[in-house]
């Protein structure tokens, strides 16, 4: 078995959209000005409300839906407590991370009557794309095709939203909310409107992540299965300075470690090893930003202390 050929960027390809698409939700919380820490419970909400979604209707269309609609539930309450009751940000994150991790544990005993994970074989997971023409390429083709659609979806969504910061008025008026509140207030901006509709779009990314994590790559729901994801997100998201494109390189970067994690236990090394490679990448990370004697801001930008 060879450590590194095309096997293994294609599934760092695949593991990188839910970190991928839950930061470009983090982003857009930080582009106005919040700091939003409850990704990892967000994408949880959205791993398990896809399974449900699926295991109720038997439709895939569906089942996205009703993770994209959970997650946006929770956002909201996010940007309640945060926006209209002035609470602290980070603390409301914190509780939204616990109150997904119980929520989710009570309701799978509640659902589906199993502790641990659910798995039904009779499930079917999101289909893998084969682009035509792309596909029969002998090395773009078994890299680039073959995915979920939700796959794609997260590429073009990180595009997408670059073209959306700064190249529309909206965007725009995102951008200056997240600069100064008070001086874009001051210009008629609705601010709590764009705050709100940058926290929904966040929920709607995060349903996205988690209904990727657990229909598009393992087809089931465990306990705590974000493993920490939604963590990783944010500090791509922070290395990527809050800009869509700078978010993909580094989620890339750690889609490609968690793939490799995988790569590893077949060369007989410790699961122990092996399963922390992401998190030392991301305290590497940590020790990146900070070495650079800048901070970053809530909007993205840099201040020096």
């Amino acid at each position: 078995m060879e450590l590194f050929d095309l096997s293994l960027i294609s599934s760092a390809i695949r593991m990188v959209s839910p970190i991928l698409l839950a930061a470009l939700g983090g982003a857009l919380c930080a582009r106005v000005g919040l700091f939003n820490v409850g990704l990892e419970g967000l994408v949880l909400v959205g791993a398990f409300s896809a399974i449900v979604g699926n295991h109720l209707t038997g439709s895939l269309l569906f089942a996205i839906l009703f993770a994209i609609a959970a997650t946006l539930l929770f956002s909201l309450l996010f940007g309640y407590m945060t926006i209209r009751l002035k609470a602290n940000e980070i603390i409301v994150g914190v509780a939204i991370n616990f109150l997904a991790m119980g929520l989710t544990t009570f309701a799978l005993r509640a659902v589906f009557g199993v502790k641990g994970a659910f798995y039904d074989k009779d499930m079917a997971g999101l289909p893998q794309w084969q682009i035509p023409i792309l596909h029969d390429i002998p090395v773009l083709g078994p890299i680039v095709s073959g995915h979920s659609p939700l796959v794609y979806l997260a590429f073009l969504s990180a595009i997408a939203l670059t073209f959306f910061f700064y190249r529309t008025v909206t965007g725009f008026r995102v951008l200056a909310v997240g600069i100064n509140p008070v001086a874009a207030g001051s210009l008629g901006l609705k601010v709590t409107r764009l705050q709100f509709l940058a926290i929904a779009l966040c929920g709607v990314f995060c349903g996205l992540a988690g209904a990727q994590l657990s229909l598009g790559q393992v087809t089931m729901f465990s306990e705590g299965m974000t493993a920490g994801r939604g963590f990783i997100a944010l500090v791509a998201m922070m290395l990527g300075q809050s800009h869509p494109l700078g978010i993909l390189a580094s989620s890339l970067l750690f889609g490609l470690m968690d793939a490799l994690s995988i790569r590893l236990q077949g060369f007989s090394l410790p699961t122990q090893f092996t399963a922390m490679l992401p998190y030392v990448l991301t305290i590497a990370a940590m020790f990146f930003l900070k070495g650079r004697g800048d901070n970053v801001n809530s909007a993205g930008q840099y201040s020096t202390r």
